[in-house]
């Protein structure tokens, strides 16, 4: 026990040192037990390196403004709903989605084509989508044109497998979602059958769910006119959202932006 105590003693010695003389760090010393015995301490006391933080991306940065500017829409329509009615409201699902880009847009660039301009595609027209549904296509822009958008990943209902198989893959597909993702989905679900636009902000594997922003999911009409209501990380299970479009002739379409992302500023140089 006494062998112990010295050992402890002079442990807590050469910690104290250490840090007296400038924080911690690897200390080996030579310690002379009361019997005679020499005994070797190699104590590692060393702090752990820390991690270099994050850096922000421009790509990074334009989906910030896009999330930000949604939260900033949600807070203002204060739980009321918007009109959602005519083509020009940007409260339609789709509008919404368009007009959050847009407004974004022009402080960002494509490494690989630096002087156009940013575009965002059109839902593909319902007579090109045949012999699906109108809903979870868009037009095929290339990235020449100005599309910084690709398509990351997308479910169609397959008539040769079984339901239950079709709604496996789409729970699969869905766990496929990353923030920032434009999602586009052909739906007949709870809240209305057609075509819906929203934008997604997680997906958490511990509850199996997905986190999005959208308007006009949900609404309903006053005097003919339709309104919607603007939504901000809202939550839902993944098999909630692959039931929503796991149906004959319809699916989904997650559109993901391109990794050369680069700000405006930047493509003049």
């Amino acid at each position: 026990m006494r062998r112990i105590g010295t050992m402890l003693l002079a442990c807590l010695m050469l910690m104290s040192f250490a840090i007296a003389e400038g924080g911690l760090q690897k200390v080996e010393e030579e310690i002379m037990l009361d019997d005679g015995e020499e005994f070797l301490l190699d104590l590692d006391v060393s702090e752990p390196e820390e991690e270099a933080p994050a850096v922000l991306t421009a790509r990074d940065d334009f989906i910030d403004r896009i999330i930000n500017l949604g939260e900033q829409l949600y807070i203002q329509a204060d739980g009321k709903s918007k009109r959602a009615h005519y083509a020009g409201d940007i409260y339609v699902c789709k509008n919404f989605t368009v007009y959050l880009f847009r407004q974004n847009r022009d402080s960002f660039r494509m490494a690989e084509f630096p002087t156009t301009q940013l575009v965002i595609p059109n839902n593909l027209p319902a007579k090109k989508c045949k012999p699906y549904y109108y809903g979870f296509l868009w037009e095929d822009v290339p990235a020449s044109k100005g599309n910084p958008f690709y398509e990351a990943a997308q479910f169609v209902y397959d008539t040769s497998l079984t339901k239950e198989e079709n709604l496996e893959l789409a729970k699969a597909f869905m766990r496929q979602v990353q923030r920032g993702d434009y999602f586009q989905m052909s739906a007949d679900y709870a809240y209305g059958v057609g075509a819906h636009s929203a934008i997604m902000l997680s997906y958490d594997p511990e509850t199996d769910s997905i986190h999005w922003m959208d308007s006009n999911m949900r609404g309903g009409k006053r005097n003919g006119i339709r309104y919607g209501i603007v939504q901000f990380d809202e939550v839902a299970s993944v098999e909630w959202w692959a039931k929503a479009f796991c149906h004959k002739k319809r699916g989904a379409t997650i559109y993901r932006l391109r990794d050369d992302i680069i700000y405006a500023e930047d493509a003049q140089k």
